[in-house]
């Protein structure tokens, strides 16, 4: 069953999992929660699958069993935002999330080639303002990462908010999670 909203304006992500639950969204739909507005997820293309997979098995291995990495997954970052970044590092037990979605990733990783700027712009302020620590971009358009840290208050950035630091790296680099400094993941595993 496909329920139609017919409310203008934002939603709050208390208004958006209720919907959920309720069934108002297909299964198969691949919409989140931006700063209040419903956005469709482009689909998936071969290259971005395998970067994710890709991802996934270096940050397991980068933070252990006492870390889960999410695949695609919400992540309840503000009153107004439920993303399902590509991948998110967070604390504890699955079973902690039984009752919420996780609010607290150490890490949030976005793999991009069609999205790159929406990701650059968009995700990197939403992050930003949610003061998440560790922002990574798998670019595959540059086959780089690209990782921001230290989130800022900055006036004309998008939310207000953006990373005062942001580092590029090749595939011949190493990058090391700030939640886990003694790991160093390279580059060339990320990129397919």
């Amino acid at each position: 069953m496909t329920v139609y909203v017919t409310r203008f304006g934002r939603l709050t992500r208390d208004e958006y999992d209720r919907l959920i639950s309720e069934g108002a969204f297909h299964p198969a739909e691949r919409i989140e929660l931006l700063d209040g507005q419903l956005l469709v997820r482009e689909p998936q293309g071969s290259r971005h699958a395998v970067a994710i997979e890709l991802a996934l098995g270096c940050l397991q291995r980068a933070f252990g069993p006492s870390w889960r990495v999410r695949v695609q997954l919400p992540i309840a970052l503000d009153a107004d935002s439920e993303p399902e970044p590509d991948l998110s590092v967070v604390p504890g037990d699955p079973r902690v999330s039984a009752s919420a979605h996780p609010a607290d990733p150490v890490l949030i990783v976005e793999v991009s080639d069609t999205s790159l700027a929406f990701d650059r712009d968009h995700k990197t302020g939403l992050y930003a303002r949610a003061r998440v620590p560790d922002f990574w971009i798998v670019n595959l358009v540059d086959r780089q990462v690209e990782v921001r840290r230290a989130p800022i208050t900055a006036s004309g950035a998008v939310f207000g908010w953006r990373y005062d630091q942001l580092q590029t790296f090749g595939p011949e680099a190493f990058v090391s999670p700030l939640a886990a400094p003694t790991s160093a993941i390279a580059v060339a595993d990320l990129l397919p």
